[in-house]
């Protein structure tokens, strides 16, 4: 099946994740105090090591697009992230760790692969660096030299990475340290949206 088939299958069509987005903020450049505090939120953040959230995920590029409810379940090395396409009723599930990825709920059968970001390319055509965007995602670098801005608040506004540029364009400032609820990581044509609505640390 054509990858523009693939993604209709799922009944998903682009969200409109940017208009519920707060206006973005001029950022401020780092310095060794907002770099310190960085620090001490990745610290204080990669002491959970298990941690869930849910929200909505978009995901698209100059052809396609699609999006569904997501829950992602992170348990260290491990993840479940299952998308939900409410239009068809229909759920894929991709499941795994570093080393091994298994995307069940597209085909008669589960498919395999060496990797998530992989697997989801071949299978769906989408570009989601899910290994990166579980840190990304929390509002921390992932590993590799990586590019930081603020807001005037002291939170991230943007990181720069591997190719990537990832936007905060809002946070759930509730949480101790907080955590984003809307996240917008671009890379040429290829974009992935996240609109968390709910956080869940262990």
């Amino acid at each position: 099946m054509r990858r523009a088939g693939r993604v209709a299958a799922l009944g998903a069509c682009m969200l409109a994740l940017g208009a519920c987005a707060t206006p973005r903020v001029r950022p401020v450049a780092a310095d060794a105090a907002l770099l310190a505090a960085q620090a001490a939120r990745e610290q204080a953040l990669a002491a959970h090591a298990t941690w869930t959230l849910r929200g909505r995920l978009g995901v698209s590029d100059a052809r396609d697009s699609g999006s569904g409810s997501l829950e992602w379940i992170q348990a260290g090395a491990r993840f479940r992230f299952s998308v939900h396409a409410p239009v068809t009723g229909k759920t894929w599930v991709l499941a795994g760790d570093a080393q091994h990825a298994v995307l069940e709920g597209l085909r008669e059968r589960p498919v395999e692969g060496g990797d998530a970001a992989s697997l989801l390319e071949r299978e769906l055509g989408w570009r989601v660096p899910v290994a990166e965007l579980a840190d990304w995602a929390r509002g921390l670098r992932a590993a590799g030299a990586a590019r930081i801005t603020f807001r005037a608040d002291g939170l991230p506004a943007a990181i720069e990475q591997d190719g990537w540029t990832v936007e905060y364009l809002d946070w759930d400032e509730s949480r101790d340290p907080p955590l984003p609820s809307k996240v917008f990581a671009s890379k040429g044509d290829y974009k992935v949206r996240l609109a968390i609505r709910e956080w869940a640390l262990q």
